[in-house]
């Protein structure tokens, strides 16, 4: 089995600024669409997501269309390099500071640009 998020956002191009400048994934597809892009497929590592405008999932499927803010996905991404996390996120607002779990985890979280969750940690 295997397991790929999709982002749902309005705009394309604020997501890779954050997942592709930032956080080092690599763009594979890219569909076009009325005004920038409205479809990509990101990996790095084993890991793939993928982020798609609200106006195309309504136009491919009007049974999920929805406003993106009144849905946020939350990610919890375990790495294996939490320095190299650390580093790419310096300058970017925290969410959650860096913390230590009761159940054996050092995480640090964010939002994306649209306002999604995202948790990076590694194991202690």
């Amino acid at each position: 089995m295997k397991l790929t998020p999709v982002l749902a956002v309005e705009k394309i191009e604020p997501s890779l600024s954050f997942w592709v400048d930032r956080m080092g994934f690599e763009k594979t597809v890219e569909v076009p669409g009325d005004d920038g892009a409205s479809f990509v497929i990101l990996v790095k590592g084993g890991a793939e997501l993928m982020i798609q405008t609200a106006k195309s999932i309504e136009v491919d499927e009007p049974k999920f269309a929805f406003d993106p803010k009144s849905r946020i996905t939350a990610l919890f991404i375990e790495v294996d390099d939490f320095a190299d996390i650390l580093k790419r996120l310096e300058g970017y607002s925290m969410a959650m500071p860096q913390r230590d779990t009761f159940y054996g985890m050092r995480e640090v979280g964010v939002f994306d640009p649209f306002g999604n969750i995202v948790i990076f940690a590694t194991q202690l």
